[in-house]
């Protein structure tokens, strides 16, 4: 097996696990930050706790994609490629904020509510406070940042043909379109988990779904521009004039 079939394999099994990952979280930690403030609800700190654990293997999954990918296509634009990783780490970052937010709104309800002495008015500003840092993690790094990195990497594979180029263009139209989404979710047009914030983020998922698929599947269709290669869907190079 070539390296750059091992390296299509990992970031595609990564791909999959960002998707399944990032379903799941969101999943788990509805009862406590849909729930009434400063209530916690029967066995919702354990299903949170579950769901910070997912987030943890997204925001790992998520820089691992930038890192695996990277030496195949910075020959494709070295900068870019960067940029790629750079904002993929970026993304995970953000992600990580938002888990410490949901695990601390956890703790203030467990250790605070109901105890003697507390200023309801104080805890109720906390726990929103905590709440809205999530939400807003939830909205710069699954959106704004993911609309971004997916741009960056959709516009390496539709120059290089790493991958058909309807793939490619599922990202080159998803990224804008998600970001555009996150923009009309901050000027309060509609809410982030709504129809038309989940309808804007579906090219996004196809992209990363259907190119998880293909690289798990046939890997790069062909080497590197410029390697003087050309790799069939095995991963072994002939040379490019035979």
């Amino acid at each position: 097996m070539s390296s750059e079939r091992r390296t299509a394999i990992v970031a595609g099994v990564l791909f999959l696990v960002t998707e399944i990952a990032a379903i799941a979280g969101l999943a788990l930690y509805r009862p406590v930050l849909g729930g009434a403030v400063g209530v916690l609800a029967p066995g919702a700190d354990s299903r949170a706790f579950l769901g910070a654990l997912c987030e943890v293997v997204l925001a790992a999954a998520v820089a691992g994609t930038g890192v695996a990918l990277y030496p195949v296509v910075k020959r494709q634009g070295e900068g870019i490629a960067l940029g790629y990783v750079c904002g993929r780490l970026l993304e995970a970052a953000v992600i990580a904020v938002g888990i410490l937010s949901v695990l601390s709104v956890v703790t203030l309800r467990q250790d605070l509510a109901g105890a003697a002495g507390v200023d309801a008015a104080s805890f109720a500003a906390a726990d929103r406070s905590l709440v809205a840092l999530h939400d807003w993690t939830f909205l710069l790094g699954p959106n704004i940042a993911l609309g971004l990195n997916t741009v960056l990497l959709a516009y390496l594979m539709y120059r290089s043909r790493l991958v058909p180029r309807f793939i490619a263009v599922l990202g080159l139209v998803g990224g804008p379109l998600i970001c555009a989404s996150a923009v009309a979710v901050m000027f309060g047009l509609y809410r982030q988990v709504s129809v038309p914030g989940s309808a804007a983020a579906l090219p996004v998922f196809a992209w990363e779904v259907s190119l998880a698929v293909w690289l798990l599947a046939k890997g790069f269709k062909r080497a590197p521009a410029g390697s003087g290669a050309v790799a069939p869907a095995g991963g072994h190079p002939s040379l490019a004039g035979a």
